[in-house]
């Protein structure tokens, strides 16, 4: 309260926005206590009149994006977008009796658009809790009598990483609604809690583009088919890492990938498909858009994501364009080496993500791991596994084991302060490992070894 009273408060004051409490009370001034408002609010309906001026254009509300390679942005959600975002629980099938439950801030998107207003759609019931808790997560399940529930990033990995109980089973929920499911956690997570039936989406908070996995194929964030396609132009691209920009042809325009090949994906900006932007400015909004991509005036939204389609249409997330580095001419992907990495018997969470080296063009790869309980940490082993299903030059070179990897408020992983303070022993006071190929094993990373990689004198 008092960051609030004295720096945040000033500023909110001077422009004109009035501050609340969700209490119903309040002992900061300049702040006014909400709830008890609301508790005095008549049950009619509000005046038609009131709302005469709100079009589909008009903004509904801003969130803000998770900021894991850079700072949040405020996304500006429209009426259009947010019914949009909403429509996502009617295609999952939200019924009127079911109970959803949501462990996700109320600012994350797919708390809002479509657990909230997706319940208020279907006539359904919303079970909120304020944190969420892996252990505490099936016991409201059952108190509660919940049908359905709603997952992102992480969410799915930690119940599995959960001690198992005799009663995983002993529950009513039916569907997991969300996005960033690795695959062998969805494979897990229906093995060991019951034939619950997975929808992976792919989608953002800004973005004017999104896949339903409707098939549930395990693995596929949706699928490609051939109604959207008459309706969404969209296209996955070449893109250049190295260069952060998508690759052109000789006469400029932007080159299409073909079926089982990662791209960027686009997507037109039109009236059905618009991009609005982000509040506070046009220059970050401008980041995001794409102009002459394959002829002279045409206009695409740049997701940043790079994906991939297979032959039979499913459609796969590669990588996060900032995830993704390159290495000895390589593309790298975080998100494919992390998998590898998580398979390891004594890894509980692994964050992968690429570091700058002296003399050498490119990032080489990092990982942070958090330790499963009980375990040791085993460099010999390790190196067997990453030998076996990674490629060399994908193989994370340094490793840093963490008591906690720190995520956002939306469960993904925060990669900047750790990309910042790269491999140097003198810099990170967790245990710290580097590649060792001659002894095939990780060895403790020393300031001798540092001083040889930066020196050029030892070869990596």
């Amino acid at each position: 309260s008092t960051l609030i009273q004295y720096i945040v408060l000033p500023s909110l004051k001077k422009d004109g926005v009035s501050v609340y409490y969700v209490s119903r009370t309040s002992n900061t001034d300049g702040v006014d206590s909400f709830l008890d408002k609301v508790d005095e609010v008549s049950t009619e309906p509000i005046p038609e009149s009131w709302r005469s001026e709100v079009t589909f254009s008009t903004p509904a509300l801003y969130i803000y994006t998770s900021g894991t390679t850079g700072l949040p942005k405020a996304a500006t959600i429209n009426h259009h977008r947010l019914w949009y975002g909403t429509g996502l629980s009617t295609m999952s099938g939200f019924r009127a009796d079911d109970v959803i439950y949501t462990t996700l801030p109320l600012y994350h998107s797919s708390a809002l658009m479509i657990g909230l207003h997706g319940c208020i759609l279907a006539g359904a019931t919303l079970a909120l809790r304020t944190k969420f808790s892996a252990s505490q997560f099936w016991d409201d399940c059952r108190k509660y009598n919940v049908t359905v529930i709603q997952y992102i990033g992480e969410l799915l990995r930690y119940l599995c990483n959960t001690p198992p109980k005799p009663n995983d089973r002993d529950h009513k929920v039916r569907m997991a609604l969300g996005n960033g499911l690795r695959g062998d956690v969805w494979k897990e997570f229906v093995k060991r809690f019951g034939d619950i039936h997975v929808y992976e989406f792919y989608a953002s908070t800004e973005g004017n583009i999104g896949f339903m996995n409707y098939p549930r194929k395990i693995g596929a964030v949706g699928r490609a088919n051939y109604l959207q396609r008459k309706v969404i132009t969209y296209e996955l691209i070449k893109y250049d890492v190295e260069k952060d920009e998508p690759v052109r042809d000789g006469n400029g325009y932007c080159i299409k990938v073909p079926k089982g090949e990662v791209g960027l994906l686009i997507c037109k900006i039109t009236q059905l498909t618009p991009f609005n932007g982000y509040a506070g400015g046009k220059t970050q909004t401008e980041k995001k858009k794409l102009r002459d991509v394959f002829k002279k005036g045409d206009l695409y939204f740049n997701t940043g994501d790079l994906l991939m389609i297979d032959h039979d249409n499913f459609v796969y997330f590669h990588d996060r364009v900032g995830d993704t580095f390159r290495w000895k001419g390589e593309n790298v992907a975080t998100t494919e080496v992390a998998d590898i990495v998580g398979l390891v018997d004594f890894v509980q969470e692994v964050n992968i993500y690429g570091v700058p080296v002296p003399g050498h063009e490119g990032r080489i790869g990092m990982a942070s791991i958090k330790m499963k309980e009980n375990h040791e940490f085993d460099g010999k082993k390790l190196f067997r596994h990453i030998a076996d299903y990674l490629p060399s030059y994908a193989r994370p070179r340094f490793l840093r084991i963490q008591d906690t990897i720190e995520i956002t408020g939306t469960f993904k992983h925060r990669k900047v302060t750790l990309m910042e303070e790269g491999f140097n022993p003198t810099v990170i006071k967790d245990a710290l490992y580097f590649l060792d190929d001659t002894a095939k094993t990780y060895i403790p990373m020393t300031e001798d070894i540092y001083k040889a990689i930066n020196d050029n004198t030892l070869k990596i």
